[in-house]
């Protein structure tokens, strides 16, 4: 699905069986790119707030194919001595990544599954340029909804929360069914359908916010992702119910 929602966001970095499973998603659902795109603009809006509380240190879980404005890009334009370790499990993913992280020794990309985070934080990248003694920004974006309930979600949440410093912070973002009509229920039919290993729990807003126990969510709380901290219109889609598609939000770790 990194290579879909890549697709999505109008990158070149995915198949044809990928871009099929992409048309398909949008004719049942039109408008789901507008929703890509505003998870996308929030990425950069949360890492400029999460460095405007000093953090300069950033792990991104499941962070995919690279576009443009990654979290590197937006954290070192603000503060050139940030660094950031991305994680992702698609070989393709970790492979551009490396490519466009070469000569950036504060940005480092690991092949790992979200799932594993013991495997993460033992990864020489990590342990070379995180220092889990001072507050760390996690960003699990559009991440934690392909975590099933059985897998347990808010224990693996936990298990990352374990190892940050106070003052550290976690941003999600998470699609959700609380807004959406009988289309959402067609659009995840189709990944269904085309046997991806990854599958969407939806989620309600009680249950996303259960996400965040140990944090204090900071204002405007969790809300539809095209309704944190708008800077323009650039970042709200033109449809209401795709700003409501996915949450986010961002808490801090007291």
């Amino acid at each position: 699905m990194a290579r879909t929602y890549d697709f999505m966001l109008g990158g070149g970095h995915n198949f044809a069986v990928d871009r099929a499973v992409g048309e398909q998603i949008e004719r049942a659902m039109p408008g789901l790119r507008d929703a890509a795109r505003v998870n996308r603009a929030f990425l950069g809006r949360a890492v400029r707030y999460l460095t405007g509380q000093g953090i300069r240190q950033f792990l991104d879980i499941g962070s995919g194919i690279p576009t443009v404005a990654n979290v590197h890009e937006v954290a070192q334009g603000q503060d050139p001595e940030c660094r950031v370790v991305y994680v992702d499990r698609d070989p393709v993913a970790v492979a551009h990544s490396e490519l466009m992280l070469t000569g950036n020794d504060r940005a480092a990309i690991v092949q790992a599954d979200m799932r594993d985070p013991e495997k993460i934080f033992d990864a020489p990248s990590v342990r070379g340029l995180l220092d889990f003694e001072k507050p760390v920004g996690l960003l699990m974006l559009l991440m934690l909804h392909w975590v099933s309930d059985e897998s347990d979600p808010l224990g693996l949440v936990a298990r990352y929360s374990s190892v940050l410093a106070p003052g550290s912070f976690l941003a999600i973002t998470h699609v959700t069914g609380d807004h959406q009509g009988e289309n959402l229920g067609e659009a995840t039919d189709v990944i269904k359908e085309s046997r991806s290993p990854d599958q969407v729990t939806l989620r309600t807003h009680a249950q996303v916010s259960a996400l965040f126990t140990g944090f204090e969510i900071v204002e405007p709380g969790l809300v539809g992702c095209g309704e944190w901290r708008p800077g323009g219109p650039a970042d709200i889609a033109a449809a209401a119910e795709m700003n409501m598609l996915v949450y986010a939000g961002i808490g801090r770790k007291s």
